[in-house]
């Protein structure tokens, strides 16, 4: 018998799953990594701790497959992370910053202000942001003693977190394409190499950097295994829903819903502020159109924090316990809003309460706020000429089957649940067997027609006009639609 293991490296934790023969879950191990808020809008974690996670979690799963040959491992990371590092220990120099953390908002408020914003769109195909990685390593630089120090000295290390796990575990630092495309610091239409000039702008060395290779392919070993893959989480996902096909598109729940759409061999000319972005290097280079709402999840253990559910699963109870929000609106702004309107000023905002409105009203204008949100984003999509006819989903919130209707119903299109609720691990273990030959990368086309479909209610369309002209309204009074 023989296992292919994806590892998917996430925000709150790694999850590694060992599959076998028709996709079955031989093994599974989940490693939480606490994340730490030291000031408001900050976000950091443990580096050290994110490296235990895959190791330890990678032993165990190893341990439990009797024998049975690893054919390959695929590795999955959350992005636009940065760890810095010392070259000669390998010791991060800092804590983690997270791709949520909003820290840099002053070096993108200086380099707007410098006029940098259009020529980084132009190389990068992206806005200035705190969300990536770029203004986070010049952040560091200015903020951090341990780093500034070993730059000057010549030993500092910059990396996501796969570069990362691969200087711990594996044969040395390494990223690909599509991870790179997070970093701001790789050309949109030159992936595979990191761009001078974009380099420059945000103040890095290239020499900082790890070196850039195929996301898929025979890329050396990883605690010993053969690692067959490296990609971005959201492509990894995407490929585990076989979105090989120009148009189609999958959204992840986890603690953001991120939703990407395969755009084809090339990015799209006007991404109707969206994020251009590479989805993979194979034979080829496919390219995706992503966006993110940035709290989801993390709204619902914000909610268990505040003692307004027992626990996040007690949402679909809730929402379905009343008819409608009873008026109440919320701005699933927790950490900024990001696409298609990038204001990483705005902060969540609670809006129609009156002496009324209960607890069961207040997660139902939660949920469905982040399925309006999650519209936004495919309305832009559509605008951008890449319109999804099915929108594929995975992650945690896709178990709470209120939300997923309305999601449906909200769209006005079907919703897909992933038959394997660990698409993203399962994504980075099939493109890892293509990597070393044991499948082809065009096999995880056959996972585009898996799962369970939901289809928008009967009747719901003239609901679905008028909620959306309200949610519009609600999004100008509330000051996130630009002027």
């Amino acid at each position: 018998m023989s296992a292919l293991i994806g590892i998917d490296q996430g925000t709150t934790g790694t999850r590694v799953v060992a599959f076998g023969h028709g996709d079955r879950v031989l093994a599974d191990e989940y490693r939480e990594v606490p994340t730490a808020h030291p000031h408001p809008g900050w976000v950091e974690k443990d580096a050290d701790q994110v490296v235990v996670s895959v190791a330890e979690g990678l032993a165990a799963v190893v341990g439990q497959l009797d024998g049975a040959r690893v054919d390959a491992v695929g590795l999955d990371n959350e992005g636009e992370t940065v760890v810095a590092w010392d070259a000669e220990t390998l010791r991060p120099l800092a804590p983690a910053v997270v791709w949520s953390c909003r820290r840099s908002q002053g070096v993108v408020d200086r380099l707007r202000a410098a006029g940098a914003e259009p020529r980084v769109r132009a190389l990068a195909g992206t806005p200035l942001d705190p969300y990536f990685s770029s203004t986070k390593i010049r952040w560091l630089l200015e903020n951090d003693e341990a780093v500034a120090g070993a730059a000057e000295a010549g030993r500092v290390r910059f990396g996501t977190f796969d570069a990362y796990v691969c200087a711990r575990l594996g044969e040395g630092a390494r990223t690909d394409p599509s991870t790179a495309a997070r970093t701001q610091l790789q050309r949109i239409d030159r992936p595979g190499e990191w761009d001078e000039e974009l380099c420059a702008i945000f103040g890095v060395d290239p020499a900082w950097l790890p070196p850039i290779g195929p996301s898929v392919g025979e890329l050396g070993r990883l605690a010993g295994l053969p690692l067959g893959t490296l990609l971005v989480d959201q492509t990894a996902a995407l490929a585990g829903h076989g979105c090989l096909a120009p148009g189609a598109a999958k959204a992840t729940y986890g603690t953001g819903v991120f939703v990407l759409a395969n755009a084809g061999a090339s990015p799209p000319a006007d991404p109707a502020g969206l994020l251009p972005t590479v989805a993979w290097q194979e034979q080829s280079v496919a390219y995706a159109l992503d966006g993110g709402v940035f709290t989801a999840g993390s709204a619902m253990s914000w909610l268990h924090e505040l003692g307004l559910v027992a626990d996040p699963a007690e949402s679909e109870a809730l929402a379905g316990s009343v008819a409608d929000t009873g008026g109440v609106r919320f701005l699933p702004a927790l950490t900024g809003v990001a696409a298609p309107w990038w204001m990483p000023e705005a902060r969540g905002v609670w809006a129609g309460m009156t002496a009324h409105t209960t607890r069961a009203h207040m997660v139902r204008a939660v949920l469905e706020a982040i399925a309006w949100r999650v519209r936004d984003i495919v309305d832009a999509m559509g605008t951008a000429g890449v319109a999804p006819a099915l929108l594929r989903v995975d992650g945690g919130m896709t178990g709470n089957r209120w939300l997923m209707q309305r999601q449906a119903d909200v769209l006005g299109i079907p919703v897909r649940v992933a038959a394997q609720a660990e698409a993203t691990a399962l994504g980075a273990a099939r493109a890892a067997a293509a990597g070393v030959g044991r499948a082809a990368f065009a096999d995880l086309a056959e996972l585009a027609e898996t799962g369970e479909t939901i289809e928008p209610s009967a009747g719901s369309a003239a609901w679905r006009y008028a909620g959306h002209a309200d949610w519009r309204r609600w999004l100008e009074a509330a000051g996130t639609l630009p002027a």
